[in-house]
């Protein structure tokens, strides 16, 4: 049978309203359990370190994300407009966002600023089959405070070690932090007199780690061999600090030096707090975002192919907003995070914290007073009364699917049934038969 162009249009529509676009889904059930409890997990150790929480508006005006900023590109953004046809961008990076509040309600605090956030970003883009476009990030921003040099290092090493504090709160054993520092290319590339165009160029390649096209670039603009030994011997410049002193005998500009000395600096804060097994370094590690300003870090574990924890420092960002503050931080893009916890088998099973109290229609009321009574003693409770043509078995089972971790059932004739779930019984016997007055007195 040919279906009509009508019959056609709603069994599309039905398909559609079911599904979400690409680059969304939903997350229900165990898994959102887990996440929620993972995020805490994270939160609280922001708490320790004194960071106090943040909330930003999902969405800001387009300027906040613009390309001065040197955030995310335009053609990535969700944009849309506002009544007065003001141009909108769901946001896809906290870090401008916080920098806009801080600038805003701090604009005369001159002393450190402490913020913690979680929420969801969301990126358009395509570049990643299967990356979604919607994504949850947990992350601290400390602004302002001493700008010398010393101040620096030290807030840098104390953002580090948090993040390896933090990573370790999660439950992850095995990770590793690579650092490296934007001052170390730029000070190559000033040295080398590159142009704008040829800088950009080589950071794209250095970014998808092309380094054979590094040097094709280099060779090509025909750049001083002493002045091009950097670029070219970046493949090397990894591993452990002993990299930053293979890296010193190679450059001569002030600038790339400099980003060596400060590196070797916060190396030894970090190995005083004994966060060195953890601690790597790569001095051509770039970032997409431009608006960071000296040290940068990315955090790597087994099971999952992209960073867990990103960061580093952009002491400019601010004075966008009017505000002239360094600053300092990182985001851990939870679902990432997850997903090398799931592949790494660290995260807990199902962990029941639901009770279930069934009731015969007659009892309503004393059912709803018990309810009350369970839940002032701590318990988590949901009611719903029995329903005809079910039998308990129906509710044991519905119980192992939802996360249920004690069934309770309220006959007619007062008595209260227990059924203990916490071993996924399929039907099982009642664990209690106790009395209704003996609860509600």
């Amino acid at each position: 049978m040919i279906k009509s162009r009508e019959e056609k249009y709603s069994t599309m529509m039905d398909s559609k309203v079911l599904h979400t676009p690409e680059g969304v889904r939903d997350i229900y059930s165990d898994e959102l359990q887990k996440k929620i409890a993972l995020q805490n997990t994270l939160m609280k150790t922001f708490r320790c370190f004194g960071f106090q929480r943040i909330a930003t508006p999902v969405f800001e005006f387009f300027d906040v994300f613009s390309k001065e900023i040197g955030t995310t590109r335009s053609n990535e953004l969700y944009k849309f407009f506002d009544k007065e046809g003001n141009t909108l961008a769901l946001r896809p990076d906290f870090t401008p966002s916080i920098a806009r509040c801080a600038a805003k309600y701090y604009m005369e605090e001159e002393l450190p600023l402490h913020f913690s956030y979680c929420g969801n970003t969301f990126v358009n883009t395509s570049d990643l089959q299967g990356k979604l476009k919607e994504g949850t990030e947990t992350g601290i921003e400390l602004i302002g405070g001493d700008k010398s040099d010393e101040a620096r290092v030290i807030s840098d090493a104390e953002v580090l070690h948090m993040a390896v504090c933090a990573l370790k709160a999660a439950g992850l054993k095995d990770f590793q932090i690579s650092i490296g520092n934007v001052e170390f290319l730029k000070g190559l590339c000033q040295e080398a007199g590159l142009s704008d165009e040829l800088e950009e160029a080589v950071r794209r390649q250095i970014s998808n780690k092309n380094y054979f096209g590094v040097e094709e670039l280099i060779l090509e603009a025909g750049i001083a061999k002493d002045k091009a030994e950097g670029f070219l011997k970046l493949t090397e410049l990894f591993g452990d600090e002993s990299c930053l002193a293979e890296a010193e005998k190679i450059v001569s500009n002030k600038q790339s030096k400099q980003a060596l000395k400060h590196l070797s600096k916060v190396n030894a804060l970090l190995s005083e707090m004994g966060d060195s097994d953890h601690i790597s370094y790569d001095l051509g590690m770039v970032n997409k975002y431009n608006y960071y300003t000296g040290i940068i870090f990315r955090a790597y574990t087994y099971g999952v192919g992209d960073a867990i924890l990103k960061g580093g420092r952009y002491d400019s960002l601010l004075s966008y907003f009017g505000k002239d503050a360094a600053a300092i931080g990182f985001v851990i893009p939870v679902d990432e995070l997850m997903s090398a916890m799931v592949s790494q088998k660290l995260l807990s099973g199902k962990k029941r914290e639901i009770d279930h109290l069934v009731y015969d229609s007659a009892m309503a009321k004393d059912a709803l007073k018990l309810a009350d009574v369970l839940r002032s003693r701590g318990d988590n409770m949901m009611c719903s009364p029995y329903s005809k043509g079910k039998d308990i078995a129906e509710y044991v089972a519905y119980g192992n699917r939802n996360l249920i971790r004690k069934l309770y059932h309220l006959t007619s004739d007062g008595k209260i049934l227990v059924y203990d779930l916490s071993d996924d019984s399929p039907d099982g016997l009642p664990v209690d038969n106790l009395e209704l007055t003996d609860l509600i007195k």
